[in-house]
């Protein structure tokens, strides 16, 4: 009997305890501001990120469309024709005018192609549905009077995704960022 009365005092004791501890613990909030950072942080520095890649990526599309109708002026006013430029000039002189965001002696891809009309020139970007690149560049800057399109074409890499929209069209997480200029050339002969 001495064992039961001890635990019912027990029981009795920690009932008695019980509330007034819950209470003091529900009054507390010195960790509170600390708890609710933790909950929001993560989202909220993914979203910082997803924001400032997006900006790089789209100040990088820009700067390789300004390289792109910059470098096409060559083809246009026959100056690459005359001067013999070949693929490996040519981009050289693309290279030129885009440092500092690119790898541009090992990633960008200079295609330039000649057609014969505007109707038939191929501006979309050559990936499959399994997100491969699907061609084989080119290099014909054409004579006085053709169509051409200069093409320039950049595998970016992509390091954030945030709720399943993902910038990346290529596999390995990349975005084929590509630039187009297309235009009749000069009467430069």
């Amino acid at each position: 009997m001495c064992d039961t009365s001890k635990v019912n005092l027990a029981a009795r004791a920690l009932r008695a305890i019980t509330p007034r501890v819950i209470r003091r613990f529900a009054r507390k909030n010195d960790g509170a501001a600390a708890v609710e950072f933790a909950m929001v942080a993560a989202p909220f520095l993914a979203l910082v990120f997803a924001i400032l890649e997006t900006a790089l990526v789209f100040f990088a599309g820009q700067v390789l469309e300004t390289a792109a109708a910059d470098s096409a002026r060559l083809i246009l006013t026959g100056q690459a024709q005359k001067g013999g430029l070949d693929p490996t000039q040519f981009k050289d002189e693309v290279c030129k005018r885009v440092f500092g965001l690119f790898d541009c002696a090992n990633g960008i891809t200079v295609d330039v192609r000649t057609y014969s009309s505007f109707g038939s020139a191929d501006t979309s970007k050559p990936i499959d549905s399994s997100g491969k690149l699907t061609f084989t560049p080119s290099f014909a800057p054409g004579k006085a009077g053709d169509i051409v399109v200069v093409r320039l074409l950049y595998q970016w890499p992509v390091y954030v995704s945030l709720l399943g929209l993902n910038l990346a069209d290529l596999n390995g997480g990349k975005r084929l960022l590509m630039a187009t200029a297309a235009f009749k050339n000069e009467p430069f002969e």
